[in-house]
C-alpha cells in the first residue's frame, strides 16, 4: 500500500495484530529485508514496515536527504496511520533513523532495537561515502553490488548460501541511484552519542562480531542507561539475514523481558 506523509508517497505493509512495531531496512535495501522476522513478530504485534525515502516502493527526490528528514518520513507515514505510539526495529541505517526518531519525537516510540549501527560518523569517514556516491552515479548500482556484500556478509556465508545472498543482490541493484545518493549524504553526518543518555524507553543493541559498524553499536549500548547488548557470532552486518535464528532469539527474549 501506498500513502502520502511527509511530501512523499510511502510504500507500507501491516501484518498481524497488537501493539505497533515499525521495522526499518538498511541502506540499499526496503522492507523485504524483514520477511523472516515480520513472520514471527506478526503474532504478538502490529507490524508495520515501510521502505525509507529512496528505495523499493516508495518516491525518491533527486538531492542530498538528512537523518532528521528520514526520522520526519517515519514520523508522517505514523501520523498519517493514526499511529500514537510505536515499538521500533532498525538495522544500519534505519536504526539511525530509529534513534533520530526518538530524540526529535520523545514519546513516539517504546522501545528500541537497534542493530549493526552507529551514533557517530567521524568527519574522516565522508571521503569513503563520497566514493560510493561517485561510483554510484558513475557507473550505477551494479557496480556497487560486489563490494556491498563483501561488507555486509562473511565469506564463508557468501560462498555457502547464494539462495540467500542473491535477494539482497537484487534489492541493492533496484535501489534508485537518487535515493541511495540521497541516504549517503545523511548517513555519514550521524552524532548522537551524547544525546543518547536522553533515550528513556528500552533499548536492545544487537552486533554481529564480525560487523565493522561493531564498535559503533557496543558505544550505543555504553551510553544508553539500561539497555541491552547481544553480539551475533558468524555474521556480519546483515545479521538478521545471515543469522536468522539467532537474531530473532534476541529479539524474542528482549520482547518477553520488557512485556511488549
Amino acid at each position: 500500500m501506498k500513502i502520502r506523509a511527509n511530501g512523499i508517497e510511502q510504500y507500507y505493509t501491516v501484518e498481524g495484530a497488537g501493539p505497533w512495531l515499525v521495522m526499518s531496512h538498511s541502506l540499499a535495501c526496503n522492507s523485504a529485508m524483514w520477511g523472516e522476522q515480520a513472520e514471527l513478530l506478526a503474532k504478538r504485534f502490529k507490524v508495520l514496515r515501510y521502505d525509507t525515502r529512496g528505495h523499493g516502493q516508495s518516491d525518491a527526490p533527486a538531492g542530498a536527504y538528512t537523518l532528521e528528514m528520514l526520522a520526519d518520513d517515519a514520523k508522517g507515514l505514523l501520523d498519517a496511520l493514526d499511529v500514537r505510539e510505536a515499538h521500533w526495529i532498525g538495522i544500519s541505517m534505519g536504526a539511525m533513523i530509529g534513534q533520530t526518531l526518538a530524540l526529535k519525537h520523545p514519546g513516539v516510540l517504546r522501545s528500541l532495537v537497534l542493530a549493526d549501527t552507529t551514533s557517530r560518523n567521524p568527519p574522516e569517514a565522508w571521503p569513503m561515502w563520497k566514493e560510493r556516491i561517485e561510483v554510484a552515479e558513475a557507473k550505477g548500482m551494479e557496480a556497487t553490488v560486489e563490494s556491498t556484500l563483501a561488507r555486509w556478509f562473511t565469506e564463508p556465508y557468501r560462498k555457502a548460501r547464494p539462495d540467500r545472498i542473491q535477494p539482497i543482490a537484487g534489492m541493492i541493484r533496484a535501489t534508485p541511484v537518487a535515493g541511495y545518493v540521497g541516504c549517503c549524504h545523511a548517513i555519514p553526518k550521524i552524532d548522537l552519542t551524547a544525546r543518547l543518555k536522553e533515550i528513556r524507553v528500552p533499548v536492545l543493541a544487537i552486533t554481529g562480531a564480525e560487523d565493522v559498524a561493531a564498535p559503533g553499536t557496543r558505544a550505543i549500548h555504553e551510553n544508553v542507561p539500561g539497555s541491552e547488548l547481544v553480539v551475533i557470532p558468524s555474521a556480519s552486518h546483515i545479521s538478521n539475514i545471515e543469522q536468522p535464528e539467532a537474531f530473532n532469539q534476541a529479539l524474542t527474549r528482549f520482547y518477553d523481558r520488557i512485556g511488549a
